[in-house]
């Protein structure tokens, strides 16, 4: 598939506040929160990540305070990011009929209407399901789910929905298309150059739409009918995602329970206008195309609108980061002689620690208040 490089920006941006979130929540189960450097840079091959934790902690102080106790460095929050923790735990508590409403969904376009535990779990954070959701929104609606094992085995664990909900048994397309006054159909975000791309699509979409949340027992398998569907449950369940993308590993883990292809790939790049697939990180992610204005997100969840505000947080601190590190090679290289560095009269003069040639280092409280005066020429407090 031809790269987009908004979309592909979209996914660059996404990746380091991923790696952030996840040490965010180790931090958070940590004892008063808090985590030894040593344990973060054990839990680094699980979030992907090479080199030392420490670096990797230091370039985003405006997140993660870093501090050397008894001869080991240990690491928290800083107080910005816990004020963003509690204002996303507020917001997670506004959204929860929102969250039940998308848990619902899942299960009624699943075969028997059943999701296991394990299976779900990876896409907790997509759906905006709070880690604790077996505990802490099951039980509140139990006339609507229950947890079931009839495997009997530990990852047998199922999800299951006792209690049909008609008026939730609507698709995006379907709402789209009944305020438009016009039949159900999909959107094609390619452009009008991509000629045979196009004729593909409209042959498509020529066929009758079939909604995901209709059985599809009656459908002869590789039919085009069984296609048209699977197209649809693909469309629903990322429309139903917070940043309307999935990793098509983990979406291969649900097969047998919402009916997939064993080729998944295939099939999605079949349909270029509807999905993005994009290999970045060596890792296949699959974008729903309509649901991006160039980079960005057509429509915010609140849960999104607060975690961006986490990655502005990250972004501050990694501008603080280079800043300091540029300053410091320049301040290298006037010692060897290299370059003479000119200062204006009014240039302020930075006093750099060049302790084991770390340019991570915490500035002190005066040097942080002349560096945010520099770099968001605010007024320091």
């Amino acid at each position: 598939m031809k790269k987009d490089p908004d979309l592909e920006a979209a996914l660059t941006r996404n990746r380091r506040w991923v790696v952030n979130n996840q040490i965010k929540n180790i931090i958070l189960r940590c004892p008063d929160h808090v985590a030894s450097v040593s344990f973060l840079q054990k839990k680094f091959k699980t979030l992907d990540l090479k080199g030392k934790a420490i670096n990797w902690l230091k370039k985003y102080p405006c997140c993660f305070e870093v501090c050397l106790k008894d001869d080991e460095y240990h690491c928290r929050l800083t107080k910005k990011m816990m004020f963003l923790v509690h204002e996303e735990e507020t917001v997670k508590d506004m959204q929860e009929t929102v969250v039940v409403e998308r848990l619902v969904k899942l299960l009624m376009m699943a075969s028997n209407h059943r999701l296991n535990v394990s299976k779900l779990g990876e896409f907790k954070n997509n759906f905006g399901l709070p880690d604790d959701y077996l505990i802490r929104i099951i039980p509140k609606h139990l006339d609507m789910f229950r947890v079931v094992n009839y495997g009997g085995r530990k990852n047998s664990m199922e999800i299951e929905l006792i209690k049909w909900k008609p008026e939730l048994a609507v698709s995006t397309i379907e709402k789209r298309s009944q305020k438009q006054g016009c039949s159900p159909s999909f959107s094609c975000s390619l452009p009008s150059t991509w000629v045979k791309s196009w004729e593909k699509f409209r042959e498509f979409d020529s066929l009758p739409y079939i909604s995901p949340y209709t059985d599809p027992g009656r459908l002869a398998n590789e039919s085009k009918e069984s296609e048209k569907r699977t197209i649809g449950l693909l469309h629903e369940f990322l429309s139903l995602t917070l940043w309307k993308k999935a990793s098509i590993m983990k979406l291969g883990h649900f097969k047998r329970e919402f009916q997939l292809p064993e080729k998944l790939n295939v099939l999605l790049l079949k349909h270029p206008g509807i999905f993005y697939v994009s290999n970045k990180y060596q890792i296949y992610t699959v974008l729903l195309r309509e649901g991006y204005n160039g980079s960005e997100l057509v429509e915010k969840d609140p849960l999104v609108v607060v975690k961006e505000k986490f990655g502005e947080l990250m972004q501050e601190g990694l501008h603080e980061y280079n800043r300091r590190h540029h300053m410091l090679n320049l301040e290298k290289k006037r010692r060897k002689g290299v370059i003479a560095i000119k200062q204006e009269k009014n240039d302020p003069v930075y006093e750099l620690s060049d302790e084991d040639g770390n340019p991570g280092g915490i500035f002190d409280p005066e040097e942080r208040k002349r560096f945010y005066k520099v770099l968001f020429e605010d007024k320091v407090p």
